[in-house]
């Protein structure tokens, strides 16, 4: 199949994406290139089914699973389609903590389509299933599949929801670029959104929603707009609205990602060690405060009220003393220092090419200084900043607190 992009994989060092890529394929060659799509391979499919699911999985997770399992209402997305209309519950980003309040891992659930929104047997008319068990879908890090699936299970208990691994029925993909809109609904494109019963417009998603548990479709990324689109489909289909020469590789989404300051995963966002706060999951809607409790809720809650956020992760591009971008020279758990103070402003947590993303201090970070490097590289300059998307208020906080101190 045609690449938009380069094609060739690179390989991954301890999957944080230290690669060597064409100097200029970044985030620029994307906008122009048009809207494309990745498989994304780094992410497995689990499946939770069960009475308790909404309740097991509401005591865990760091956002309200109840809007997930509520009936649809306003907030839903429903396009009208020749005879009834499409209804969609959009999907929920969410993260499991450790105890004391430390990321583990980074869930996108999906409720699947009801019966009555599939075709039945015949094509004709909505198929019905009084008895279909209610079930969430979740796109997860697959490097850490199994022991999810293990710390899910140790936490179950006595709960009536069974956990199970699909990703050998499933894929998940990734839809960016320039033709995404920032200002498009919660839901692709009608066309993307009519796979169900009374649907005439996309004739490949209306087969594939003929019984079973398909009829999947494209939404909005839940975490931000300017990141295109996600959705789970059946693995031994292409999705829809992917013409034949814009499907590229995931690494052309890790480069659209790294470009927003966006991390994901449990190797990105270090499994047992990162601060979710420090990783912006409170700017990417994976985090809710007025939810009740959850594991590790604690210290979120009290860092959120009282604290004040000195490093985030921030964009990061590397330079060389002329200005030009350097590739491969810097590879993730790198030092960022001060040349001119001495003193260290934070780690390189995720590199690909002469784009990062680093946990760095923000009075160093975004300053304006040309003074930042790589510790044993001072060849290497290091520009930092601020993505587009922050809240304005994460700055006022530390210019406050640091002007009181």
């Amino acid at each position: 199949m045609n690449r938009v992009l380069s094609s060739s994989f690179y390989k991954h060092c301890n999957r944080a994406i230290h690669q060597t890529i064409p100097k200029h394929r970044n985030e620029t060659q994307l906008q122009t290139a048009g809207p494309v799509a990745s498989l994304i391979k780094s992410r497995s499919v689990i499946r939770f089914r069960g009475p308790d699911t909404v309740k097991f999985l509401r005591g865990l997770l760091t956002n309200d699973i109840r809007k997930i399992g509520e009936p649809i209402g306003d907030k839903t997305a429903n396009f009208p389609t020749p005879n009834v209309p499409t209804t969609s519950v959009t999907p929920i980003y969410a993260a499991l903590l450790t105890p004391q309040g430390r990321f583990l891992y980074d869930l996108f659930l999906y409720k699947p389509p009801n019966s009555d929104t599939k075709l039945d047997t015949t094509g004709t008319g909505p198929a019905s299933d009084p008895n279909q068990p209610f079930e969430l879908f979740a796109d997860v890090d697959a490097s850490v599949l199994d022991e999810l699936l293990a710390t899910f299970t140790k936490y179950r208990l006595r709960s009536k929801v069974e956990i199970d691994n699909v990703a050998s029925e499933f894929s998940c993909w990734q839809r960016y670029g320039s033709g995404p809109s920032d200002n498009s609904s919660d839901v692709e494109e009608p066309e993307a959104a009519s796979v169900g019963w009374g649907a005439g417009e996309d004739g490949a998603a209306m087969s594939s929603s003929s019984e079973g548990n398909l009829g999947w479709q494209w939404f909005k990324d839940p975490r931000l707009a300017c990141l295109g689109f996600r959705g789970i489909f059946p693995s031994n289909i292409i999705p829809p609205l992917i013409e034949a020469d814009k499907e590229t590789d995931e690494q052309n989404y890790l480069m659209w990602r790294i470009e927003k300051g966006v991390a994901e995963g449990s190797i990105e966002i270090p499994k047992g060690e990162a601060m979710p706060l420090e990783y912006n999951l409170v700017g990417l809607n994976a985090i809710s405060f007025d939810k009740g409790c959850y594991v590790g809720q604690e210290l979120i809650a009290r860092t959120h009220h009282r604290g004040v956020i000195r490093k985030r992760l921030v964009p990061l591009r590397f330079q060389d003393n002329d200005g030009k971008e350097v590739i491969d020279k810097v590879i993730p758990g790198s030092e960022v220092v001060n040349r001119e103070s001495g003193k260290k402003a934070g780690l390189v947590t995720t590199a690909l090419g002469c784009r990062g993303l680093g946990l760095l201090r923000l009075e160093e970070a975004l300053k304006g200084s040309t003074a930042l490097s790589i510790q044993g590289q001072e060849d290497v300059k290091v520009v930092a900043s601020k993505p587009d998307w922050w809240p304005s208020d994460w700055l006022q906080d530390l210019q406050q607190h640091t002007a009181f101190a």
